[in-house]
């Protein structure tokens, strides 16, 4: 997609809905701005003077926090005291006027607003209301504070990834994506039933429900095999070969084998050891994960050897998939979005930043609009209405 093929906002697909935001971190902010993307109106409520908490993570992007910034393009601010009468009046206001009301507050924040799911369809069936929690709304933990970190502990998660000396945790807000993911899907599909029925939705994403269903691979193979996957760093714990090696120029190479006829191409051109392929000890995935060493070292001793460009090209003719092993600012340069035009430049309160196109393609290009200061839109908004 390119800049020419930019489309007038009122094409997008969420053009005229209105959403309704009380939400930090990332979980919730990350469902509706990707609603904005699409065309959304999205109003996002923020405490007056210190705002969403995620604009104090860091101060890496002009001044703004990197978060922030990824989280709540083509948002407006509107920065009141909902706890005051008069906060609390306007907060109603806008809930009256939106299609979407999306809350992460703490447990049973939204309902002493007055703003819980019972209340507000009560008054108005077609609403939908979304609340992202930590353990879900009910159970024992209901009332338990969940952040990323503690909810990669609890999947799991955490016991998977890292060295066989030591876990680790992923490197991005993983549970937070998820939840945020589903969040996003779930206002979709609700907003497509009501166009069918008239009828609005309850919501409910937990982090730690979404994280859980991310964990489903292992979690299937730990109960069948009566063991989890083992910690393999940059290897895969279940297919071999499937992980990191070093050329001899020292550029690290991660290679993915995923069949056998994969697994003889291999050997015979990558490796130039059509013997190696023969071998009974690695005649199926099962048994070269059993001697993951062996093989690791017959493929190291190979690789050593060879300089980066050349063994790039035995691995593209023998149709092996491969990677390198980039470093973030590698992956900001890298060739596929440039070619492909995947970046943008976002307006932040400290100046323009380069951001990525959204991934889903839908014919039109998606808003990629500026990033609010604290309150910006919050004169604008009371004008609205009436005030």
């Amino acid at each position: 997609m390119t800049a020419a093929q930019s489309a007038d906002p009122a094409m997008l697909p969420l053009s005229g809905v209105t959403v309704l935001s009380l939400e930090h971190a990332v979980a919730a902010p990350f469902a509706t701005r990707q609603l904005a993307d699409l065309g959304a109106r999205v109003i996002k409520v923020e405490r007056p003077g210190s705002g969403d908490f995620a604009r104090q993570y860091d101060d890496s992007v002009n001044g703004e926090s990197s978060y922030f910034v990824w989280l709540n393009r083509s948002k407006e601010s509107m920065a009141i005291d909902v706890k005051s009468e008069a906060g609390h009046k306007i907060l109603h206001e806008l809930a009256e006027k939106a299609d979407v009301i999306v809350q992460n507050l703490g447990p049973g924040a939204a309902a002493r607003l007055g703003l819980s799911a019972e209340e507000i369809r009560a008054r108005d069936p077609r609403k939908i209301v979304v609340s992202v929690t930590g353990w879900g709304s009910s159970g024992p933990w209901a009332d338990r504070k969940a952040y990323d970190l503690l909810v990669q502990c609890e999947t799991g998660l955490v016991s998977l990834t890292g060295t066989p000396d030591e876990v680790a945790k992923v490197g991005v807000s993983i549970a937070d994506i998820a939840a945020g993911m589903y969040a996003f899907s779930g206002t979709l599909a609700a907003l497509y039933r009501r166009e069918q029925t008239g009828e609005g939705a309850t919501i409910e994403v937990s982090l730690f429900e979404a994280l859980a269903e991310w964990v489903g691979q292992p979690a299937h193979f730990t109960a069948g095999a009566g063991r989890q996957p083992g910690r393999f760093g940059a290897q895969h714990a279940t297919i071999a070969p499937y992980g990191p090696f070093d050329a001899e120029d020292g550029h690290t190479v991660l290679i993915a084998i995923q069949n056998e006829p994969e697994w003889a191409r291999f050997c015979d051109g990558v490796l130039q050891r059509p013997d190696v392929a023969e071998d009974p000890r690695f005649a199926s995935s099962t048994l070269r994960v059993a001697h993951r060493d062996v093989v690791n070292a017959v493929i190291a001793e190979v690789f050593a050897s060879l300089p980066t460009p050349e063994l790039e090209a035995r691995l593209t003719a023998a149709r092996i998939a491969f990677a390198g092993v980039n470093t973030v600012d590698e992956f900001l340069e890298h060739p596929v979005l440039a070619a492909r035009d995947r970046w943008r430049t976002v307006q932040t309160p400290g100046g323009p930043v380069r951001a990525l196109l959204p991934p889903v393609e839908l014919g039109a290009e998606p808003r990629m609009g500026p990033v609010p200061s604290l309150g910006e839109h919050t004169a604008a908004i009371l004008e609205e209405l009436g005030r």
